[in-house]
């Protein structure tokens, strides 16, 4: 086992390193964009073996992959229209999201329903390291099965046993890494989306969530639309967002316009509404309220609310607590998603869902 320093080494040789490591069947242990995770090639049964050898891994227990693009994604899995979406709104990030396997990769690696996990994470040496060697890496966490990930080499290499020790060839040191959990992962074959483990995006529930970054609110802003979007078939998608000053309704409303890839929302506050044009199948137009600077009820009645009450139109009202009784129209003509946020500390803030 040999182990070098991220810091130490230019990360160009260290990626030529791993790289002729993994052409030869090697296990390597490398940082991530969440802990330590164990690389081989992905494609190699041999390779593979070694490491649910090392794991201690029951047979039949799937594990995902490391992508670098969309590209190489397409090559390993079926990505329909909407999941592709999904796709772009929430990689690269903390996300391990299922789908159906092309067969592609080592069977070790699939379900036994032939699905397969992706990641492809907001992580420079892994994304390059991938896209050198051209072919997906297993992205599993570098810890015996059932034992807690590991955030620095020490802690990994402290009490391992002998023979696992020696099932690695090479470790790759970036120092201690940030306690962020493991990826969020998410089921995208199910014909609703499944939260099956939890990561630094906490969802309570299905329809609780706590974020502690803008770009966690973003990315969730997205996944929720992602939800609903069926819904815009037959009537218009309204989401009703409700929060105190700051925390951060108009950046939740801008991971719904990532979705679509509209990347120039801003809030309306001196306008109260701008309006997208969106190419999607379900969708046609954004329509983005923001109701902080309306003074009487009566004003609404004058943006003409009603006449953006169409199927394939997605609505979403900020400060929607001064929505009051034009409530009940939209109730009788869209499908309504009420969303309440607060700060649960500086940082924290609570996303919950009423439908």
């Amino acid at each position: 086992m040999k182990i070098v320093s991220l810091e130490k080494l230019v990360s160009e040789d260290i990626i030529n390193m791993v790289i002729k490591v993994l052409k030869h069947g090697g296990l390597v242990v490398f940082p991530s964009d969440t802990v330590y995770g164990l690389l081989v090639d992905a494609t190699n049964n041999a390779a593979v073996s070694k490491l649910i050898e090392f794991k201690n891994r029951p047979p039949g227990k799937p594990i995902s992959v490391f992508v670098c693009d969309l590209t190489m994604s397409d090559k390993i899995v079926r990505i329909g229209n909407r999941q592709r979406q999904i796709i772009k709104t929430l990689l690269p990030g903390p996300f391990t999201l299922i789908l159906n396997s092309k067969g592609k990769v080592s069977p070790l690696l699939e379900s036994e329903s032939k699905t397969l996990g992706i990641r492809l994470p907001d992580y420079d040496p892994v994304l390059r390291l991938v896209s050198n060697f051209g072919r997906p890496i297993t992205a599993t966490s570098a810890n015996l099965s059932g034992r807690s990930p590991h955030y620095s080499v020490g802690s990994l290499l402290k009490g391992l046993p002998k023979n696992k020790q020696r099932l690695i060839d090479l470790v790759v040191d970036g120092g201690k890494l940030p306690r962020n959990k493991p990826s969020t992962i998410i089921d995208l074959v199910a014909p609703k989306i499944k939260i099956l483990r939890q990561g630094e995006i906490v969802f309570r529930n299905k329809k609780n969530y706590l974020t502690k970054t803008s770009g966690q609110t973003r990315k969730l802003g997205a996944f929720i639309l992602g939800r609903y979007l069926n819904e815009a078939k037959k009537k218009p998608l309204i989401f009703i967002i409700e929060g105190e000053m700051g925390v951060g309704k108009t950046i939740l409303v801008k991971g719904m316009g990532d979705y679509f890839d509209i990347k120039n929302i801003i809030s309306p506050s001196y306008v109260i509404s701008y309006e997208y044009d969106v190419k999607d199948d379900l969708i046609r137009k954004l329509i983005h309220f923001d109701l902080y600077n309306l003074q009487e009820e009566g004003e609404l009645k004058d943006l003409g609310i009603e006449n953006c009450l169409k199927k394939h139109n997605l609505l979403c009202f900020e400060w929607g607590e001064k929505i009051g009784t034009l409530c009940k129209v939209l109730k009788g003509k869209g499908k309504i998603v009420y969303i309440k946020m607060k700060y649960l500390g500086e940082k924290e803030r609570e996303i919950t869902i009423t439908d």
